[in-house]
């Protein structure tokens, strides 16, 4: 087994987002397959039973993006423990990746979670363009680049130049490679529907997502003005069930949506059970850039899904048994639409070849491959 050190830069446990459950589910499966340390922050809540060796050493101050002397130390770790192959989650430490690659002869990889600057970029950052010429040059200078869409990976080989033999997309990832039964996907909708008093004839809609990030309260807003209203309006038994942390106070927990059909459960320990109950998953984003990840966790659990274009990035719509139905971004009452659409589509299933694509083992088996074609 080869020996791989994985670096991330910030505290991705306990992984509650989607971006920090991509990075520890990869690291569990890989850690499979190689001999697989991974260099953290202090602040890291270490698992008592972690499949590989974590080392929580990065400061949590954000100067530790800029510190020298971190060379030193991973430089240290890589002579103890033999390590051939360095994966970086996300292009921050491209300086330090690059600085090891080259004076310690190993191999960087670095593990692309969206194109960073065109993130920040749609959120009106002026200084994206500063960062898009750091992440092309740490790209550029990478042995190999996982990204975790084909639209992101398209996007680096055309404007990064980078060479498509050094690209390849290791996506987002479930942990079952069948659809759940229907047995438990009623067992998940009278759990559902009994916790929170809702008439199981009701269509249940469902949003979920960390609430204080802009682009998922930014679809929260579309679903409370713009799409709500448009359902009142027609003849249609629904409610919508909203989960996530964070809602920020001047919301105050959508007390005024319990009469509009809305409710609003806040965080929920087993979301798993909310994405099987539900009928239809609705993915109103166009901003954020990557995979959604609450997007392949609901058509995982066999729901339907509607979406706008740039939410379903990573998310091939062919996949998925027509389950899905993406729309143009911001357009709402196309999304109403798609809305009315999927109704009709409920008994159907989600194709098994979506399962095979988003399999855990099947995408950290393909990283594996490359990992070795560079060794």
């Amino acid at each position: 087994m080869i020996n791989v050190l994985s670096i991330v830069s910030y505290r991705f446990l306990p992984a509650l987002m989607g971006g920090e459950k991509n990075i520890s589910i990869f690291n569990n499966y890989l850690s499979g397959l190689v001999n697989l340390s991974c260099v953290t922050v202090k602040k890291v809540e270490v698992p008592a039973a972690a499949a590989y060796d974590i080392l929580p050493l990065l400061s949590n101050s954000i100067i530790r993006y800029i510190n020298p002397f971190y060379f030193f130390t991973i430089k240290k770790i890589i002579r103890q423990k033999k390590v051939s192959h360095i994966i970086l989650e996300h292009p921050y430490y491209g300086w330090l990746g690059i600085a090891l690659q080259k004076l310690l002869g190993i191999k960087l990889i670095i593990h692309s979670h969206n194109i960073e600057a065109l993130r920040f970029k749609s959120f009106g950052k002026w200084w994206w363009r500063l960062l898009w010429l750091y992440e092309k040059a740490v790209h550029r200078r990478a042995d190999m680049n996982f990204f975790i869409t084909r639209e992101d990976m398209n996007y680096a080989i055309r404007d990064f130049k980078l060479e498509p033999k050094k690209c390849t997309v290791i996506t987002y990832g479930i942990n079952f490679n069948t659809s759940p039964t229907p047995q438990e996907k009623t067992i998940a909708r009278t759990t559902v529907c009994t916790a929170h008093h809702i008439d199981p004839a009701d269509l249940l809609l469902f949003y979920t997502g960390t609430l204080y990030y802009q682009p998922n309260l930014k679809g929260l807003d579309i679903i409370l003005d713009e799409i709500n209203p448009l359902l009142q309006q027609n003849e249609i038994a629904y409610t919508i069930m909203i989960c996530g942390n964070h809602l920020p106070e001047r919301y105050h927990n959508l007390e005024a949506y319990k009469n509009k059909n809305i409710i609003y459960a806040g965080f929920v320990k087993d979301i798993d059970t909310y994405f099987k109950a539900a009928d239809i998953f609705m993915n109103p984003i166009s901003e954020g850039g990557g995979i959604k990840t609450k997007l392949v966790e609901a058509l995982a659990g066999n729901t339907s899904a509607v979406s706008f274009a740039s939410g379903a990035f990573g998310v091939p719509a062919e996949l998925t048994g027509g389950k899905l139905i993406v729309v143009p971004d911001g357009d709402s009452t196309a999304l109403f639409e798609a809305i009315r659409q999927s109704v009709i589509l409920l008994k159907e299933n989600v194709s098994t070849d979506f399962y095979e694509h988003f399999y855990w083992g099947n995408i950290v088996q393909k990283a594996y491959q490359h990992i070795l074609s560079i060794a």
